[in-house]
């Protein structure tokens, strides 16, 4: 057991209340000169009768500041340190990225301007869905659906619109066993039944299971590629071509994109809808959930479905390039998000773009794959590989060498917080048990990578030569080893002082 050390400045910030001292102030007023009135006679009914306000802390300004700022200091960022999050792609962001969407010009546009006085913010909108056309290989882009789930429920709405339209919106919806949470929803949303295509043993599609399930009741496949699993759906040419033979169409889901730009296309390999997570792939602060962009790539058949409006270029009566909005779509989806998506993430997006060029951002999308092999080359002897193949912007292994030991996956993560690092996901995807999923990114040197490394390392030798430093930690923070099953099912939703909380 580690023992706890006081010390002047530390983890163990007490609550606001917890400093409070019958009679300290924050301010001081001058004597009033005039009569006083009480705040019955001022307010009377809409006087706020709370026995809360009693308990108000009594704190000077020095106190409030220094709280306030160390609680801050408690904020794990990817600007602090290396977030491994697999599957996130939670990478640095440029601060010229979030200079230039701070532009007045950008964040100061009210949404309802008329087009002649937003050609600026509507060019920018244009030569973004030309740039992500490019890179994904595909006709066009709508860049309205403001996160990742929601174009993927955009992209199936598409295909049903397209499906109707030729006759049919058919009935079954395909998902691998390895695909994201929110594939099987956002195709229940849309009105399909899903069914499970399972992965061989080395986390491919399973052709023979794909091709006695294909028939003509089947809408699409959403296949996510790399998928889950870190590995490259090497069949995905002929998987496109079973779902296309049987006049079905293929959704890929581009949250792993990361690990293909610039080096191949969706488009190029058949697939007909891609969402693309900007917040992710084109580098956007999106962590405590948002902000978020997912804009939808489709082939030129799926094109007019795309919800309104569209950002239309054309030439004014001296003959230069001007930008419309058209609503005048009648085979659109409609609207699936206000005015235009998240604008400022889009900014963000093609400001990282353009910063890069095309050139950067292969070399971006190298540098993640080597990064995620670098680690599983120095930690195959440690732990064990979730699935066997060659990894590529993700990697995964799982706590089985560890388990002899009573020390599990979720252990692993707790101890890695004492190393200073953000855990990695854990316990996904569920195809693989006690899964340790971990993406470093491009963002991080070599330097940071041995770091986690060696922490990982340490945390497997401690888990066989000391295996209840692991089960108890973290041993560093505030608050130490949580029973979470119980947090989950009795949760305490009122503040109550340290001292009233049992085991704080």
């Amino acid at each position: 057991m580690i023992k706890k050390v006081s010390s002047h400045i530390n983890q163990n910030e007490g609550t606001i209340f917890e400093r409070s001292r019958p009679g300290k102030l924050g301010y001081h007023l001058p004597e009033l000169d005039v009569e006083a009135e009480s705040l019955d006679s001022m307010l009377g009914a809409n006087l706020r009768r709370d026995d809360n306000l009693a308990g108000l802390p009594e704190v000077s300004e020095v106190d409030v500041i220094r709280h306030f700022t160390r609680i801050s200091t408690w904020n794990y960022a990817v600007d602090y340190g290396m977030y491994p999050l697999g599957s996130c792609t939670m990478k640095y962001n440029p601060k010229i990225n979030e200079r230039v969407s701070r532009f007045d010009g950008f964040a100061a546009a009210h949404p309802y301007l008329p087009d002649e006085l937003a050609q600026g913010n509507l060019e920018l909108l244009k030569t973004l869905e030309d740039s992500l056309s490019e890179i994904t290989g595909l006709a066009a882009v709508s860049l309205q659906p403001a996160a990742g789930a929601q174009g993927e429920m955009t992209g199936l709405m598409v295909i049903r619109a397209c499906l109707e339209a030729r006759g049919n919106a058919r009935k079954v919806v395909l998902i691998p066993d390895s695909a994201h949470g929110t594939n099987p929803a956002s195709a229940a949303v849309c009105g399909y039944q899903v069914k499970t295509i399972k992965s061989t043993a080395e986390g491919a599609v399973d052709l023979d299971a794909l091709r006695a399930s294909v028939n003509e009741d089947v809408a699409a496949l959403m296949l996510t590629n790399p998928s889950t699993l870190g590995l490259f759906e090497e069949n995905i040419e002929e998987v496109c071509k079973i779902l296309h033979d049987a006049g079905g169409l293929v959704y890929m889901d581009g949250a792993n994109m990361n690990a293909l730009v610039g080096v191949t296309r969706p488009g190029d390999m058949g697939v007909d809808v891609i969402h693309l997570n900007l917040h992710k792939t084109f580098s956007t602060p999106h962590g405590g959930g948002g902000p978020g962009a997912g804009p939808i790539a489709v082939t030129k058949e799926l094109e007019p479905f795309l919800p309104f409006p569209r950002v239309i270029q054309y030439r004014d009566h001296e003959g230069a390039a001007a930008y419309r909005l058209e609503y005048n779509r009648p085979q659109s989806v409609g609207r699936v998000r206000a005015f235009h998506g998240n604008y400022s993430v889009l900014v963000r997006a093609l400001c990282y773009i353009l910063t890069l060029g095309a050139e950067g951002l292969r070399e971006a999308t190298e540098t993640a794959v080597l990064n995620a092999n670098y680690i599983a080359h120095h930690l195959k002897d440690f732990y064990e590989v979730g699935i066997e193949g060659k990894a590529m912007h993700e990697v995964i292994f799982n706590d089985k060498r560890q388990q002899k030991f009573g020390v599990h996956t979720l252990d692993i993560a707790k101890r890695l917080i004492d190393y200073g690092f953000h855990p990695m996901t854990i316990y996904f995807p569920l195809v693989v048990p006690g899964a340790i999923m971990i993406e470093p990114t491009e963002s991080e040197g070599r330097d940071e990578l041995d770091l986690f490394i060696d922490a990982m390392k340490s945390i497997a030798r401690e888990a066989e030569e000391d295996p209840d430093l692991v089960k108890q930690a973290p041993h560093s923070t505030r608050i130490g080893r949580l029973d979470e099953a119980a947090a989950a099912r009795k949760p305490v939703l009122r503040w109550k002082p340290a001292s009233k909380v049992a085991g704080a």
